[in-house]
């Protein structure tokens, strides 16, 4: 669809109304998953075979395999994410379009209230689908634009017994570095536990093409020697812009992110930072498309993971599991 006005306005979007009548049952969000794995002829997930039966006599799995060698029962959700739910094909959709559409994200407890399903599988439910924004260290051809921030609560807010030191600024906040192409508006962010030279200078060479690359930054010290052609402005002193100078792309992806982390989630505990920064990202790559392709994208993204509950909750405590 052509643009016809400003911002995403030339997107196709979905409504609530559209969206239940075209999830009406499990059966009907079933066969959409189908359609986007599969197309019209399904594949074994375990050898690939396309040679599948279809209708097998099985409680949960209605395919076989029909490959000698394989021989195995399969569902849709087998070789994804989803493998292992109990939970309804409905449940994934609606929940798929939630935080497709989201820009802020969705908290396990809205899920919970909106899907109808306890807070603890709501919490589960998302970060399983946030497997399908898993950071692909894009290259970008650039113009790049290169930041940091820091995400965490206020000393100030802390007890007085949890406190790090009396200060401002990073202390006791977890950095994330993150880097935008401005010719294709993609944004790659990845949690680091320094932002010293070394760390942020291979970010850049991993998420820049080539030497030659434009690459814009603030006027921290870590990114000089940088090999590429770099410009920056220093905050330091209130330069913001200055011709092309500026990292006002990159800093309006953190915006959206903090917004997300005060306004939804309020907490975003370290062991999963990286998730949320990932959805966020990916939230904002698939943002162009029509609400049914980023659905379809998510779906797509989820080929391949698996993420089980004993893993996402090893080492967490229950204050976590709220975020």
């Amino acid at each position: 669809m052509a643009k016809s006005g400003p911002g995403k306005s030339f997107r196709r979007g979905l409504s609530l109304a559209e969206l239940f009548r075209k999830f009406f049952d499990d059966a009907a969000a079933e066969r959409w998953i189908a359609e986007c794995r599969w197309g019209d002829e399904p594949a074994c997930p375990h050898c690939g075979n396309m040679n599948v039966q279809v209708g097998a006599k099985h409680p949960s799995q209605p395919y076989r395999c029909r490959a000698k060698e394989c021989r195995k029962f399969f569902s849709v959700k087998t070789g994804t994410a989803m493998a292992g739910s109990n939970l309804g094909y409905q449940t994934w959709a609606i929940a798929t379009y939630l935080l497709a559409t989201g820009l802020k994200g969705q908290a396990s407890m809205k899920l919970h209230r909106d899907l109808g399903i306890g807070q603890k599988a709501a919490w589960f439910l998302a970060h399983r689908l946030r497997e399908a924004w898993e950071d692909e260290r894009a290259m970008f051809d650039g113009p790049v634009e290169v930041d940091e921030c820091y995400i965490g609560g206020l000393e100030k807010n802390k007890h007085e017994k949890k406190k790090l030191k009396a200060g401002r600024g990073p202390v006791g906040k977890t950095a994330v570095v993150g880097a935008k192409d401005r010719a294709t508006k993609r944004v790659s962010a990845q949690v680091v536990e320094h932002t010293d030279k070394d760390t942020l200078q291979i970010f850049v060479a991993e998420h820049v093409a080539d030497d030659d690359v434009q690459v814009y930054t603030d006027d921290t010290g870590a990114y000089k020697g940088l090999p590429n052609p770099h410009e920056t402005v220093k905050h330091s002193v209130g330069e913001y812009v200055r011709g092309k100078a500026h990292t006002n792309g990159v800093e309006s992806f953190w915006s959206m992110l903090k917004r997300g982390y005060m306004g939804t989630y309020h907490r975003m505990s370290p062991k999963h930072l990286q998730r949320y920064v990932n959805e966020f990202a990916g939230r904002h790559n698939i943002r162009p498309l029509d609400t049914l392709d980023q659905m379809r994208a998510i779906i797509l993204g989820l080929e391949g993971k698996r993420l089980r509950y004993r893993e996402l909750v090893a080492n967490t405590g229950r204050s976590a599991m709220a975020d």
